[in-house]
C-alpha cells in the first residue's frame, strides 16, 4: 500500500466521505488512490470553491470534508474561505501537496512556505514520510474535530504519497464531543440573571432549535433581553421557533442596542466587537461599564448549557412562541423589500439559505422569521465570495433539501466557478442574484465617512457597470439554466419553477434604483 492509499483509507475509516479537489502534479498519487479507496471526489474549478464548499458541508454535516489543494499557491487561492470557516468553527481538513522532500532544496518555481500560510487559519503539520502518513492524517482529523476544532492542514510531500506504507490505522469513526457549561460558569450566569440589566448574546450552537427554546424559557422567567450574533455560522429560524433580534452590524447601532445592559452573558459566541475601526469610536460594542460573563464557548454544547441554566432558574418548561403571520408575495418593481418579502413567502420548508445578500438581504431576514422552518448560513468571517461555494457544500451534505444561495452580485463574482460544480453534481440549488450592480456597502461606507459627493474615480470603484454583468449568460456558460426578472410577480414565477425542479437554476433579480 502506498502512503496515499494508507492516508485515504484511514481517513475513510475516521468518517471522511468527501473530498473537494483542485489538484496538480504533486497530488497525483492521491488522485489515483481516490478510486482505489472509494472516496467521493468533487472537482472545483478554483480553490476558493473547494474551501468554501468544505465549510458549507461541515456546517450542515457537522463533520469535516477534505480539500485537496496544489502546493502553496493553490492553498493561498482558497485561503479567504478558510478564514470564513475558521470564524465559523467549521471542521475542515486540508490535504496540501508539496514537492518531494529531496526536491525542496532546489527552490523550484512553485516552492513556498506552505506551513506559514496554513498556520494563519489553524492547525498545521508537515508529513515526514509514507510510514507516518496515516497517523499524521488521523491527527489532522482529530485536530479538525477538536476541541477547539476548526481548520486543520496536512502538508504532504509527493514522495510520502508514492512510497510504500505499512497500511491504514485500525481506527473507529472519529466524533466531536462538546462540553456543557461548567458549574462555575453556571453559577456566574445565575448571579448575572438575578440582577437587573442582564442580557444574553447567542451564537454558535445556541442558535439551534432546542437552545433557542431554552433561551426563550430563560427570557420568560427572568425578563432578560436576548440577541443573536450578527453573522452566524448556522441559525435555525422560522415559524414555531423563538426569534430574537440580531445585533446590528454598524457599531453605533449595536452600542445603542446594548445601552443599559449591566452584564452581557455570552452563549456560544465572543465578546462583540466592531467589524472595522472608526474615528473616535471604541472597538468593543458592549458599552462601559458593562460586565462580560461567558456561559459556554462557540465549540461547546450550548443547548445543554442553556437547558441546565433554565432548570436551575426554575424557568417554565413550555413557553408559547408568538404566531408570526407569513409574508405574502409582493407585487410591482423589484427592490430589496419586494425581493425579500417574495422569497420569504415562497421558500420551502427545510430550506437551507446561504445568505451573502449583504445590503440587499435585510428585508428578507425580517420576513423570514415567519417562513417555514429553515436554516441560515451567514458570512462569518467577512471575506466575500463565500456564498456560492458554501451552497455547494450544504447541498452535498443534505441531499434532498432545497438550498437557496441568496447572493449579492458583487461578492458572487468572486467564486462564480461554483456554478459549474452545481451543474456537474446536479445539486438542488436555487441561486438568487441581488443585481443592484454596485458594491452598495462601499457606497454606504463612503457616506458614513462624510463623503456626500464622491469623485468619479471613487464612484467607479463602487459600481459594477458599465458594462452590466450578464448573470444569465454566465450561468448558462457554466451549465446552469437562468432567468432574469424585474418584478415581484416575475420573481415569484421563477422561484416556483426552480423549487419544483431538480438540479440547479439561477434567478437574476434586477433591483430598481
Amino acid at each position: 500500500m502506498t502512503g496515499a492509499e494508507a492516508l485515504l483509507e484511514t481517513s475513510r475509516r475516521l468518517g471522511i466521505e468527501l473530498c473537494f479537489a483542485n489538484p496538480g502534479t504533486t497530488e497525483m498519487p492521491l488522485v489515483a488512490a481516490l478510486d482505489r479507496v472509494g472516496l467521493r471526489a468533487v472537482l472545483g474549478l478554483f480553490e476558493g470553491v473547494c474551501t468554501g464548499a468544505a465549510d458549507g458541508y461541515a456546517r450542515m454535516a457537522e463533520r469535516p470534508a477534505a480539500t485537496l489543494l496544489h502546493l502553496g499557491p493553490g492553498f493561498a487561492n482558497g485561503l479567504a474561505n478558510l478564514h470564513n470557516a475558521r470564524r465559523a468553527g467549521s471542521p475542515v481538513l486540508n490535504w496540501i501537496g508539496d514537492h518531494a522532500s529531496w526536491h525542496l532544496a532546489v527552490d523550484a518555481p512553485l516552492t513556498s512556505d506552505i506551513r506559514a500560510l496554513a498556520g494563519t487559519v489553524g492547525w498545521v503539520r508537515s508529513a515526514e514520510n509514507a510510514a507516518r502518513l496515516a497517523r499524521d492524517g488521523a491527527d489532522a482529523i482529530a485536530a479538525a474535530l477538536g476541541p477547539p476544532g476548526g481548520v486543520a492542514s496536512l502538508i504532504i510531500p509527493v514522495d510520502a504519497q508514492w512510497d510504500d506504507a505499512p497500511g491504514p490505522l485500525p481506527l473507529a469513526t472519529a466524533r466531536r464531543n462538546r462540553a456543557s457549561a461548567s458549574a462555575d460558569a453556571l453559577e456566574r450566569t445565575l448571579c448575572a440573571l438575578r440582577s437587573p440589566g442582564c442580557g444574553l448574546l447567542l451564537g454558535g450552537h445556541a442558535l439551534r432549535g432546542s437552545a433557542l427554546h431554552a433561551a426563550a424559557q430563560i427570557r420568560s422567567h427572568t425578563g432578560c433581553r436576548v440577541w443573536t450574533e450578527t453573522f452566524a455560522a448556522r441559525h435555525e429560524r422560522g415559524a414555531g421557533l423563538p426569534d430574537f433580534p440580531r445585533l446590528p452590524y454598524f457599531p453605533e447601532q449595536a452600542r445603542e442596542t446594548l445601552l443599559g445592559v449591566a452584564e452581557l452573558v455570552l452563549v456560544g459566541t465572543r465578546n462583540p466587537v466592531a467589524f472595522f475601526a472608526y474615528p473616535n469610536q471604541p472597538s468593543r460594542l458592549a458599552p462601559e461599564p458593562c460586565a462580560i460573563t461567558t456561559l459556554c464557548g462557540a465549540h461547546d454544547d450550548a443547548a445543554a448549557s442553556l437547558e441546565a441554566l433554565a432548570h436551575e432558574l426554575g424557568a417554565p418548561r413550555e413557553v408559547a412562541v408568538a404566531d408570526r403571520p407569513r409574508a405574502a408575495v409582493a407585487s410591482g418593481p423589484l427592490d430589496s423589500g419586494t425581493l425579500g418579502r417574495t422569497l420569504a413567502a415562497l421558500q420551502p420548508e427545510g430550506a437551507i439559505v446561504v445568505d451573502e445578500a449583504a445590503t440587499s438581504g435585510l428585508a428578507w431576514a425580517a420576513h423570514a422569521s415567519a417562513a417555514p422552518p429553515h436554516t441560515v448560513l451567514a458570512l462569518t468571517g467577512g471575506a466575500i465570495g463565500q456564498g456560492l461555494p458554501c451552497a455547494v457544500g450544504a447541498a452535498l451534505a443534505r441531499p434532498g433539501q432545497r438550498v437557496i444561495a441568496f447572493q449579492a452580485d458583487g461578492s458572487g463574482l468572486y467564486t462564480l466557478q461554483a456554478l459549474w460544480t452545481m451543474a456537474r453534481e446536479a445539486l438542488d440549488v436555487t441561486v438568487v442574484i441581488c443585481a443592484n450592480r454596485a458594491y452598495r456597502i462601499l457606497q454606504v461606507e463612503l457616506a458614513r465617512a462624510g463623503i456626500a459627493e464622491p469623485g468619479p474615480k471613487a464612484r467607479s470603484l463602487t459600481q459594477l457597470g458599465p458594462p452590466p454583468v450578464d448573470w444569465v449568460a454566465a450561468a448558462r456558460a457554466f451549465g446552469v439554466p437562468g432567468t432574469s426578472v424585474r418584478s415581484a410577480e416575475e420573481l415569484a414565477q421563477a422561484l416556483q419553477r426552480s423549487f419544483a425542479a431538480a438540479g440547479p437554476s439561477l434567478v437574476e433579480a434586477i433591483l430598481a434604483g
